[in-house]
């Protein structure tokens, strides 16, 4: 496959920016999170895999920042707001980059459209990487709230709720403490995130299907939930999360037991984003994934 960027046009006729990475005869696909982030995450991997001979491929969902941004209040472009609009246009975006026979990497989001990628359609892959994401929102809804009532004061925590209850989102004291829920379990080193001048966020996407932040679950994927489908995964599976990870740690064990066969691996000092956080950890751990699958020595 060709290096470098380059625009596919939708059977919608919407355009999505794609970029292949690295050479290799091993192909991942790397799906980002959100909804609503972008690529720009694994712009890197390519570099990183180059000893596993892996060419990364890598594209922006339709609404981000790279690709058409549909007018999502006007009722004709809501029907692209779902679950099932988006799992379509990851099948044809593998179509249309002629992958088969490849890895899948999905990260949050991507994470839960690497796992109903692998459900549906899992005879194209040779393997699949669920990075920070459970099989289920409602513990993860549990975790957040756990997670806020252990960093805050109950003082705190009750004036964030009254927040959210008035969304009040701008609020200065509330956007304090969320940026220190950030600091901990979502970029443990934010000074190694990519860097815009603008706001890059589909914030209509991540709104729709999220909420205001990583913390306040409210939006249309609550209720998803595929804990009593996911031991029928049986690509060799990688489920890897940060040690601080806004995912729940026990639930992610929990998946490692039920996928048949599915390795579990935890990056030290990472967050949500943790393939950042701790790039070293990470590409040690997804590089050897994928040889060992590569070798016939993963178990």
């Amino acid at each position: 496959m060709q290096q470098g960027s380059k625009i596919l046009t939708l059977n919608n006729g919407f355009h999505l920016f794609t970029r292949t990475v690295g050479e290799g005869d091993v192909k991942l696909l790397c799906v980002h999170g959100g909804p609503g982030s972008n690529h720009e995450e694994f712009e890197n991997f390519g570099e990183k895999l180059a000893k596993y001979h892996v060419q990364v491929s890598m594209y922006d969902q339709l609404g981000s920042f790279y690709s058409d941004q549909p007018d999502f209040s006007d009722p004709a472009n809501q029907k692209y707001l779902t679950l099932d609009y988006y799992l379509s246009e990851l099948e044809e975006v593998r179509q249309k980059l002629g992958l088969e026979n490849f890895y899948l990497l999905g990260h949050s989001w991507g994470g839960l459209l690497a796992q109903e990628y692998a459900l549906k359609y899992g005879q194209h892959l040779k393997g699949v990487i669920i990075m920070s994401m459970i099989d289920n929102i409602a513990e993860y809804t549990v975790h957040i709230n756990q997670l806020r009532d252990q960093t805050f004061s109950p003082f705190e925590v009750a004036y964030m709720k009254t927040v959210e209850h008035d969304e009040r989102f701008d609020d200065p004291k509330y956007q304090e403490l969320v940026a220190k829920l950030y600091k901990l379990y979502v970029n443990r080193h934010p000074e190694r995130m990519p860097r815009h001048l603008v706001e890059t966020m589909a914030t209509p996407v991540y709104n729709h299907f999220q909420g205001n932040n990583e913390f306040v679950m409210v939006g249309t994927l609550n209720g998803w939930d595929r804990r009593a489908d996911i031991h029928n995964i049986t690509n060799p599976t990688l489920l890897t999360f940060g040690d601080h990870d806004t995912m729940p740690l026990a639930t992610a064990k929990r998946m490692n037991e039920e996928i048949p066969s599915s390795r579990l691996v935890l990056t030290p000092d990472g967050g949500h984003c943790h393939s950042v956080d701790n790039p070293k950890a990470f590409f040690k751990t997804l590089g050897g994934f994928i040889e060992d699958v590569e070798t016939g020595n993963f178990k």
